[in-house]
């Protein structure tokens, strides 16, 4: 089946960006913000909704350089029938570094006292790059926190013992500190990269397919969470973890979504993800980078909704 075409959801990708005014505009999200104290250290956390009955909550978890904000386009939608809930992974947004280092084991261990101290026994985990590695991770870990996975642009396959981190650690040390000084400046000049679709295209180009075409607004979001202290210790925990040959232990059923276009994970490894993962399937969006829920929320939000359903 050639990449890009309707698969096995019949789920097509629909417009590209939000359409109309988002609803994640209009929420108070200090009023859904707290911090939880987890393996003896602060988490920041987000969480709203009560759930409808029988409906399982929802885990969001960002990926490298993101923050609890790469999901503003699901979280209030689906909160109208589920509890959900995103954090800011230890050394990402607004949490510290955690204590111990940083490794994708440690991170599934956080998510598992969170849930634990937030009283949500299980949970359909929703991840994004090395979001997805993690929720992985949990599902193999702690097989009964995850109800259902969701892996979008997952980390943890062509990722593995890439020998291109061992050399460039210098330069991707400058990177991160350019990441540092530009979310600053986003930060205090957001009304600017809302009007300037250039700005936009800089900051993003390598993460979604048409940064102009996403609000500005939402853009400015994104890269506020970008150049914390948690990058490269976590950028070298993806390179070294190998997880292939636990993917078939994960029990719970599994959708994989990609973009077609993706820059930084190669579209191959969603084929990889679903043969290995005894009850998964993938679904490839046509014109789409690395954040299929931020370049696609109609068709995404539908989809994670009808896959909950099922």
């Amino acid at each position: 089946m050639r990449v890009g075409e309707e698969e096995a959801t019949g789920t097509a990708p629909g417009p590209y960006g939000a359409q109309g005014r988002s609803a994640w505009l209009d929420i108070d999200w200090r009023s859904h913000q707290r911090w939880v104290i987890v393996e003896g250290q602060p988490v920041n956390t987000i969480e709203l909704g009560e759930g409808s009955p029988g409906a399982q909550p929802i885990v969001f978890v960002h990926g490298l350089s993101g923050s609890w904000p790469n999901w503003l386009e699901q979280l209030p939608v689906l909160a109208r029938d589920h509890r959900v809930l995103a954090c800011d992974l230890p050394g990402f947004g607004h949490s510290p570094m955690p204590a111990g280092g940083i490794s994708i084991p440690g991170y599934a261990r956080v998510l598992d006292g969170l849930l634990a101290q937030r009283e949500i026994d299980a949970a359909a985990v929703v991840g994004n790059s090395m979001g997805g590695f993690i929720g992985a991770e949990l599902a193999i870990s702690f097989p009964q926190r995850v109800e259902r996975l969701v892996l979008v642009s997952a980390a943890g396959l062509s990722t593995y013992n890439e020998p291109w981190v061992a050399r460039g650690t210098p330069a991707l040390r400058r990177l991160d500190r350019v990441l540092a000084a530009t979310a600053a400046w986003v930060a205090s000049k957001s009304d600017t990269v809302t009007r300037r679709p250039r700005l936009r295209r800089a900051a993003l180009n390598l993460v979604v397919s048409h940064p102009d075409r996403l609000p500005g607004a939402l853009a400015a979001e994104q890269v506020r969470g970008a150049g914390k202290p948690g990058f490269i210790d976590a950028l070298q925990a993806v390179i070294e973890y190998d997880v292939r040959e636990r993917l078939p232990e994960i029990a719970c059923p599994t959708l994989i979504v990609w973009g077609d276009r993706d820059r930084l994970i190669s579209v191959g490894d969603a084929a990889v993800f679903e043969q290995l993962i005894p009850d998964a399937r993938k679904v490839i969006y046509e014109d789409t980078g690395h954040m299929a829920m931020l370049e696609r929320p109609q068709a995404f939000n539908a989809l994670l909704e009808q896959f909950l359903a099922e």
